[in-house]
């Protein structure tokens, strides 16, 4: 697996040299600051990769930008209405001109109007650490009594309700606040100030969008973009609805193997695949992710390796971003099959033996609890992911673990 790290770029608080010192082989980053829907200018692209490629110092870092996350999907394409065919030429138009700056693989997703979703940005832990959680009792505080969404009430279980009326009740106006700017965080530009009336605004545009509707505007967007990647030898891949169920009336499409099978038959192509991350679809106890990674395995372009622990049995329901070897997630189980899926294409010759993979966000530790980075990306507890998930990748591949039994494995 090749050992990759998200950046965000010069701004990021996490610089190029704690990536060096983490042992880092290559870089996922995006151009954040350009407009979703505009097109990424090979000038643009090439900025990042300069300064990916260069220390502040001038000096070569050995490392390049090997994965695009994101390029973003514009919600005029997920709704199709306003200038969306324009803005798929805008698209494949960025496509060809990453493929032409060397970069082969793209993450992306699907997920209308909220990226991600968390009510806890830096929850604290027993030990002094911090970490995002989703709590469906704040959550569903914010639904009803925050943003007042009609229809919340009616997508609320009663003993969620109930017990969402009490919280509600305990928060002042401060807790209130930092309540609806998490929830709000995973919103596009949300970097800048959103409020609770821009909110309505996007959810009011999804009215008339059942999920079956936005499932068909998902294949005829990749029916546009997927030749063009495979012509460019591009590997897209989709990444999961986070968290992988319904929230504030939202269809979400992109939550469960079915969704992931679904659209990778539709549209069949070497190019046409996904980004299985363990954390977004780990927080479902009925996502077999060792399963999906032996059956999917031929189309899983990039690897997000993340642990949930999953907070009761109630389904949907709360969850925290725990360590990479102490959640629900059978991190072991799924690195095996991940591996055995990199010999299966080493032996058909595929070009993409190692699959791309990345310490999916970390809990803040240490340092990182001064440092503010961004949300779920910080310095150490990154390091400490990656360190903990290298180990298990090293003794995976020691000739003396690995069955002599198994096929794929010399």
């Amino acid at each position: 697996m090749r050992q990759t790290w998200r950046w965000f770029g010069p701004h990021d608080s996490v610089s190029l040299r704690d990536m060096l010192q983490a042992g880092v082989e290559g870089v996922v980053s995006a151009l954040h600051h350009v407009p979703t829907g505009a097109i990424w200018t090979p000038q643009e692209i090439a900025q990042r990769q300069s300064e990916i490629a260069q220390l502040p110092s001038g000096a070569p870092s050995g490392l390049a930008w090997e994965v695009v996350e994101s390029l973003p999907v514009t919600e005029e394409i997920k709704r199709q209405d306003g200038d969306w065919r324009a803005h798929i030429a805008a698209y494949t138009r960025s496509l060809e001109n990453i493929a032409h700056a060397g970069i082969k693989v793209v993450c992306y997703n699907f997920m209308p109007v909220l990226d991600w979703t968390r009510t806890d940005l830096h929850w604290p832990r027993p030990d002094g650490a911090t970490c995002m959680r989703f709590d469906l009792v704040a959550f569903a505080a914010f639904d009803l009594f925050i943003l007042q969404r009609p229809g919340a009430r009616d997508d609320c279980p009663a003993e969620i309700a109930d017990l969402a009326t009490a919280r509600f009740a305990q928060m002042d106006k401060g807790a209130r606040a930092a309540l609806a700017r998490n929830v709000v965080f995973g919103l596009p530009g949300a970097a800048q100030q959103v409020t609770l009336s821009d909110v309505r605004q996007h959810l009011a545009a999804y009215d008339a969008i059942p999920a079956q509707c936005l499932r068909a505007h998902f294949i005829d967007f990749l029916s546009e973009v997927v030749p063009v990647a495979e012509r460019l030898g591009l590997r897209l891949c989709c990444h999961p609805d986070d968290p992988p169920f319904d929230l504030l009336g939202l269809p979400r499409i992109m939550s469960c193997e079915q969704d992931f099978t679904m659209i990778t038959t539709e549209v069949d192509s070497p190019a046409n695949g996904i980004t299985l991350c363990t954390g977004s679809l780990g927080a479902r106890s009925d996502v077999d992710l060792t399963g999906m990674m032996e059956r999917l395995g031929p189309k899983v372009h990039f690897l997000h390796l993340r642990n949930v622990k999953r907070e009761g049995t109630r389904w949907p329901g709360s969850f925290y971003e725990s360590r990479h070897l102490e959640g629900d997630v059978d991190m072991v189980a799924v690195m095996d099959a991940a591996l055995r899926e990199e010999a299966r294409r080493k032996a058909e010759g595929r070009a993409d033996c190692s699959i791309p993979m990345r310490p999916d966000h970390g809990q803040d530790i240490l340092d990182d609890l001064s440092r503010a980075a961004q949300p779920g990306y910080p310095a150490i507890g990154r390091l400490k992911g990656l360190a903990e998930l290298r180990g298990i990748l090293t003794a995976l591949s020691h000739p003396t673990i690995r069955a002599p039994s198994t096929q794929f494995w010399p």
